[in-house]
C-alpha cells in the first residue's frame, strides 16, 4: 500500500522501518494505552522477521508520515467475510490532537473498500475517550462493550469497547 494525500502518506512497513517501530513499541507512554504501560520489550530483529509475514490479503503493518517523517503506525487484518480489523495509533506526541489520525483513517478504510472490503471492524480501550471520538466522527457505530476483559502489564482489568463500520455510514475526512 502507498496512500498520499495532502503530505499524508501511508505505506507498507518495511525492514528499515524496524528500529522505529521498536522505539515506539518498547515506550511505555506509546504503548499503555493498548495495555503494556512497560512498552513490549521487542527487539528490531524480531519486527524484522515479523513483517516478512505482511501481505495484502493477510495482515498488513503500514507506516503513517507526515511531511516525510514517521509519526505513527496502522495496520489492517483482512478476515472472512470480506471484513478489515485496522489499528492506528500515532505514536509522535506532538503529533496528536491536529486531525491526522481521523485523516489517515480515512485514507486507509476508503483504500480497504475500494478493495472490495465490506465492513470495517476495531475495538479500542473504553479509557481511550479520544480515540472513540475519531471513531463515532468517522461513522463507526459502537457494537459493544467488554468489561474487565482483559489484564494490563501491571494486573490492572481493562474494558474495551467494539465498533464496526459498513460503507453507507462512512463519512470521509480524507
Amino acid at each position: 500500500m502507498n496512500l498520499e494525500k495532502n503530505s499524508l502518506r501511508i505505506r507498507n512497513a518495511e525492514a528499515r522501518d524496524a528500529a522505529q517501530l521498536a522505539r515506539w513499541w518498547n515506550d511505555g507512554s506509546v504503548m499503555a494505552h493498548a495495555g503494556f504501560p512497560l512498552g513490549l520489550g521487542i527487539t528490531a530483529e524480531e519486527i524484522t522477521e515479523s513483517l516478512k509475514t505482511d501481505r495484502d490479503d493477510g495482515r498488513r503493518r503500514l507506516i503513517l508520515e507526515w511531511q516525510g517523517k514517521p509519526i505513527g503506525e496502522m495496520s489492517y487484518t483482512m478476515l472472512e467475510g470480506p471484513i478489515a480489523e485496522i489499528g492506528v495509533k500515532i505514536c509522535e506526541a506532538v503529533y496528536q490532537e491536529r486531525g491526522l489520525g481521523r485523516r489517515a483513517l480515512s485514507m486507509l478504510i476508503r483504500e480497504l473498500y475500494g478493495r472490495g472490503c465490506k465492513k470495517i471492524i476495531l475495538d479500542t480501550n473504553l479509557n481511550n475517550l479520544r480515540a472513540q471520538h475519531v471513531y463515532e466522527k468517522l461513522g463507526f457505530r459502537k457494537t459493544g462493550v467488554r468489561r474487565d476483559s482483559w489484564t494490563d502489564q501491571l494486573g490492572r482489568k481493562q474494558s474495551a469497547v467494539d465498533y464496526e463500520l459498513t460503507p453507507s455510514d462512512f463519512i470521509d475526512f480524507s
